[in-house]
Parts: C-alpha cells; structure tokens; sequence
C-alpha cells in the first residue's frame, strides 16, 4: 500500500473540516446531538454556536485546501487547525459530566487525532 503524502493528508483533514461544517450548518441539532447529547443539543444558544463552530472548520477547511503549496502559510494553518481541535478536546473534557460518554469519547478521539495530525503535517510541510 503507498503512503500517504502529508500534502494529501493535509488536503483530506481540510476537506473532512468542510464536510463536517457543512453539515453542521444543514443539520445543527442532529449533528451536535452525538456529541452535545439531544437535550443539549436542541437549545436555541447551543445551535447557534455549533454555526459559530461549523464557519470556523468551513474557514479553516478552505484555508488549507488553497494554501498547501505555500511553504510559509500552509505548515502554519495546519498548526492553527490543530490548536482549534485542540481546544474542542479540551472543552469537551472540562464539560464531559454534562455530555453522553459516546460523544466525549467520540470527539476526544476524533478532534485529538486530527490535533496531533495537525501539529506533525504543519511540520512535515515546513520541510519538504
């Protein structure tokens, strides 16, 4: 099986962030309700930050796709992805009492894995 380049990798993590906040806008309480649990997840506040959240992985998504040819901007925006997922595990974490455990296992592993993916693509782009 060929490896994975961190180009491709990189541009499938920003496609992943497009996918995913594109259907958080479409669907923000069915979507959040496997991470937030459904009675949090109908809140009116909890739905229009989970859109605060969806415009932040679409702006990020885009913002990688279009820079992974620049030496200088893309290793950057994959650290700065992985600083945003970063903060996802950790909220989630500090609030993991009030969620399901499916979600906080689910996001913990999920945002975690693609926080460390984010911090070694930034550096494995810095140096090709």
């Amino acid at each position: 099986m060929p490896r994975l380049s961190a180009r491709r990798a990189a541009s499938l993590i920003g496609a992943g962030r497009i996918a995913l906040g594109v259907a958080v806008l479409a669907a923000p309480e069915r979507i959040t309700a496997r991470w937030l649990g459904a009675e949090n997840a109908a809140h009116p506040a909890v739905v229009d930050l989970a859109r605060g959240l969806a415009a932040r992985d679409i702006a990020i998504g885009f913002a990688v796709l279009q820079t992974l040819d620049d030496p200088r901007v893309g290793p950057r925006l994959q650290v700065a992805g992985a600083i945003a997922d970063g903060a996802d595990v950790l909220g989630t974490i500090l609030a993991r009492e009030h969620l399901p455990r499916k979600g906080v296992l689910g996001t913990v592993a999920l945002a975690g894995a693609t926080a460390v993916a984010g911090l070694y693509l930034g550096h494995r782009l810095a140096h090709l």
